[in-house]
């Protein structure tokens, strides 16, 4: 069956393009065709190519199916900070209805399984009056929820767990992302994650010095979604 999930954060730098290309990674193994989209990407580098997002070409390079970097990252900022303001800055406004066609676009390409990655954390401000949380909302994604195991991540987990599901949205399952080689009471905070999120824990990935290096397959349950 085909589907397409967005995928959020409890933060910003909690891991989402390593726990995308997990899902991606275990997709594939399993002969599923597989694309990537990140809509929105601030932090790019000026390439002979044009602007160029690492996340972005992560995505890219584990996706089965091959298609243009512009399709999988059509909004792309230099600056590494908030998108809207990225965009103020470079009075380019960031569209809606451009995110949206980059996604019917990709799902035209018949994708077994597509991911959407968001930026930053759910709340993300496109401008003063819109977040892409409200473009999910209109486009009726399930949402897969990254928690960066850390210290805070009980708040930050529940908090975003909450304003999905107030949003009406289904929370289709989520990802615990040790992003400390050591984090204290880890099992204690990874079963109250459990008791309080009422979605399977799809993923379970450690923390890993060499992420680049690892197929990050083995920690996904894709039966789980």
């Amino acid at each position: 069956m085909k589907q397409t999930y967005f995928v959020t954060g409890t933060d910003t730098d909690v891991g989402k393009t390593v726990c995308c290309k997990a899902l991606l990674q275990a997709a594939n193994q399993q002969g599923k065709m597989t694309l990537a989209y990140k809509p929105i990407a601030a932090g790019c580098e000026l390439t002979a190519d044009g602007l160029r997002n690492e996340d972005a070409l992560i995505l890219q390079k584990n996706s089965s199916l091959n298609v243009a970097y512009e399709l999988i990252n059509p909004i792309a900022f230099k600056e590494p900070i908030a998108p809207h303001i990225a965009a103020e800055i470079e009075n380019k406004p960031i569209q809606v209805e451009m995110i949206t066609c980059g996604l019917l676009t990709l799902q035209a390409k018949g994708p077994d399984l597509l991911i959407v990655e968001g930026a930053g954390g759910w709340s993300l401000p496109l401008n003063h009056q819109q977040l892409l949380s409200e473009w999910v909302v209109a486009q009726q994604l399930p949402v897969i929820m990254v928690v960066g195991m850390k210290l805070g991540c009980l708040n930050h987990a529940l908090l975003t767990y909450q304003s999905i599901l107030h949003s009406g949205l289904k929370v289709a399952g989520w990802i615990a992302n040790q992003l400390q080689a050591e984090m204290p009471f880890y099992q204690q905070n990874l079963a109250l994650l459990t008791a309080k999120i009422d979605a399977p824990m799809i993923a379970e990935i450690p923390y890993l010095s060499h992420v680049e290096k690892v197929n990050l397959a083995q920690y996904v349950n894709l039966a789980l979604l």
